[in-house]
């Protein structure tokens, strides 16, 4: 019989939610109306005069071709970012889940990266595919790979796909390593005396309970490659060579910050903020059919 919490107050819940509504209501709201009133305002750098256009700074992004490639490099880095972060650190939980000796060793190094910070991580990285005193450079110059992300856009883009995979990494491994212990232990030895073999006990019973982590994850993963990663490509490649890795978080950063243009970058955000909403409930409306709980 399933037990519920009756209150006998009718201000009492509403005590207690108070103090996470009003974090939401001042850190998520707030600067959101904030934005959505901005995005239909022309602004001069310092914010004395304002004036409004309504949807003109909507108009001219669209019309921007800069802006539009900043779509499809977005697209790109978020795709690569989440599929190869998820399947990885899948790989990496199976392997985590199967090991007998060393096995927190081996988890511990493994969580390691999540306590990295985004613009730290960039840097590290940073350090290590430098064209000059880079470790990881140098060794690929031996092997005839001439590496250089400040002027090969195609390095830049993988250059800063690897640091966000990584960073992220631990966060994805966790929820998997969890996920897979929770399993019952009888279904796999029972399929195993069946005559399954590792890779099949995985694909039939095993990926199948892990569903519902995934799904939560890929909506994760997805939020984080929009939004988290400003300070890995701040660290790193800061949009360039040219705008090849300005992705659509950092164009509002730009735009807002550094070329002044406070309706137009706010006009961005409002639209990022809607593709990402756009894409969750998308998620949640037809992925989900496909979770098994």
């Amino acid at each position: 019989m399933e037990k519920r919490v009756l209150f006998r107050s009718t201000w009492l819940p509403w005590a207690l939610l108070a103090p996470q509504l009003a974090i939401i209501g001042v850190f998520f709201f707030w600067p959101a109306g904030q934005a959505l009133v901005q995005s239909f305002q022309l602004q001069d750098a310092f914010g004395i005069s304002t004036e409004w256009v309504g949807f003109d700074n909507f108009r001219t992004l669209l019309r921007d071709p800069g802006y539009l490639e900043s779509f499809k490099i977005t697209a790109l880095f978020s795709v690569l970012v989440a599929a190869l972060g998820i399947g990885l650190s899948l790989l990496l939980a199976v392997f985590a889940d199967r090991i007998v000796r060393g096995a927190m060793l081996y988890k511990t190094f493994l969580i390691v990266p999540y306590a990295v910070a985004p613009a730290v991580a960039g840097v590290l990285w940073l350090f290590m595919f430098s064209p000059r005193i880079g470790v990881v450079s140098y060794g690929l110059g031996k092997l005839g790979l001439d590496w250089n992300y400040l002027l090969d856009s195609d390095h830049a883009v993988a250059l800063i796909i690897m640091v966000a995979i990584w960073n992220h990494l631990s966060y994805n491994f966790l929820f998997f390593l969890a996920g897979l212990q929770s399993i019952p232990k009888s279904l796999i030895e029972a399929a195993a005396i069946d005559g399954a073999g590792p890779w099949r006990r995985f694909w039939s019973i095993q990926f199948p309970l892990l569903s519902p982590t995934s799904f939560f994850l890929l909506v994760i993963n997805v939020v984080y490659a929009f939004f988290n990663t400003f300070g890995i490509i701040d660290a790193t490649t800061q949009g360039g060579p040219g705008q090849d890795t300005m992705i659509l978080v950092y164009k509002v950063y730009m735009d807002g910050f550094k070329n002044g243009d406070l309706g137009g970058s706010a006009a961005q955000s409002v639209i990022l903020m809607a593709i990402v909403i756009g894409l969750t409930v998308i998620q949640f409306r037809y992925i989900e059919k496909k979770v098994q709980y």
